[in-house]
C-alpha cells in the first residue's frame, strides 16, 4: 500500500523559511571563504573552518525546517536522534573538505571542480542521511533518475557558489551568490523529495524515535545560535562588509621589494659611459 505524502503541510511557510536559512548559511560561509583569501595563511584555516560550519549548519537547518512540513497521512513520522545528528556532522565535514581545497588551491581548474564536487556531495549526503533517520510504519523508496538529478543540482550549485566566492568582488556579489546557492540547495531538497515514495506496512505499530516537534525544534537551537554568532563575526569585520573588488592575491617572497622603484617620467636613464665619467670625476681632487 502506498502512503499519501504531503511535503507542504503548512503551505509555503516552511519552504520560504527553509530557503532563507539556506541563504543565510550560504552567505556567511561564502563570505568567510572570501575573507580567508584576504588574510595570511596562519589565519586562513580559522576562516575556512567557520565558513564550513556556517554552510553545513545552514543546509542542515534548511533541510529539517522543510521536513517539519512533511507528513504521511496514514502514519506518524518520527526521527532517530543519532542519525539526525550524524547528518549534521557529515554536512560540516564534507563541505569543509571542499572549502579547504578551494581556500588553499584557488577557485579555478581542478581545485574548483574537486572542491565543488565534494561540497555538493556533502549537501546530498546530508539530505539522504537525514531521510534515513526517519522512522515510520513503512519503507522509503526512491526514483533513481530523480535522485541523480538532485545530486547533479547540488554539485553544480556548490561549484558555482565556490567560484563566486573566489572572485572576491565585494559584498553584493557574495549576496547574489548566496541567493543562488540557497535556491539551488532548496531545489535539490525538493527534487530529492519528489523522488520519494512510501510503501506502508500492513501492521499499525507505532514507529520508534522522536516526533518532529519534540526532536527537531530543540535541535535547531544550537545551529541557529551558531549562525547568529557567525553573522556577528562577519558583521563587525569591516573588510568583509565593504569588500575589496580590486584585490588580487599576492605572495611575500624574500628578496623581492614590496614597492619597486619607478623611474621619474621626466628623466632619461643615465648611460653606462655617463656613470663612469661621474665616478672618475668624483675621485679627481678639486683645485681652488
Amino acid at each position: 500500500m502506498q502512503g499519501t505524502v504531503d511535503g507542504f503541510t503548512y503551505g509555503l511557510v516552511t519552504p520560504l523559511v527553509a530557503y532563507l536559512m539556506a541563504c543565510l548559511g550560504g552567505a556567511l560561509g561564502l563570505r568567510c571563504t572570501t575573507r580567508s583569501m584576504l588574510v595570511a595563511r596562519s589565519w586562513r584555516a580559522g576562516w575556512l573552518a567557520l565558513g564550513s560550519a556556517a554552510i553545513g549548519s545552514g543546509i542542515w537547518t534548511m533541510h529539517f525546517i522543510a521536513m517539519m512540513g512533511f507528513t504521511i497521512k496514514e502514519t506518524p513520522v518520527h526521527y532517530d536522534k543519532l542519525t539526525t545528528f550524524a547528518s549534521l556532522g557529515v554536512a560540516v565535514v564534507m563541505v569543509g573538505i571542499g572549502i579547504f581545497i578551494v581556500g588553499y588551491r584557488g577557485a579555478r581548474g581542478t581545485a574548483l571542480f574537486t572542491g565543488g564536487t565534494i561540497t555538493g556531495l556533502g549537501v546530498a549526503s546530508m539530505h539522504y542521511l537525514g531521510m534515513a533517520g526517519m522512522r515510520l510504519n513503512g519503507r522509503l523508496e526512491y526514483n533513481t533518475l530523480t535522485v541523480s538529478a538532485s545530486v547533479v543540482i547540488a554539485v553544480v550549485a556548490a561549484t558555482a557558489a565556490l567560484w563566486a566566492a573566489g572572485q572576491v568582488r565585494g559584498f553584493l556579489w557574495s549576496v547574489g551568490a548566496s541567493l543562488v546557492m540557497g535556491l539551488a540547495v532548496s531545489g535539490m531538497h525538493y527534487t530529492g523529495m519528489a523522488a520519494l515514495s512510501v510503501h506502508l506496512h500492513g501492521t499499525s505499530s507505532t514507529p520508534g524515535g522522536d516526533s518532529p516537534a519534540a526532536l527537531l525544534a530543540p535541535m535547531m537551537i544550537g545551529p541557529l545560535a551558531f549562525l547568529c554568532l557567525a553573522g556577528v563575526v562577519v558583521m563587525f569585520d569591516p573588510l568583509m562588509v565593504m569588500g575589496r573588488p580590486d584585490w588580487t592575491p599576492t605572495e611575500n617572497r624574500p628578496g623581492i621589494p614590496a614597492h619597486p622603484a619607478v623611474p621619474h617620467p621626466g628623466r632619461r636613464p643615465a648611460s653606462r659611459t655617463e656613470r663612469n665619467q661621474r665616478h672618475r670625476s668624483s675621485r679627481t681632487p678639486q683645485s681652488w
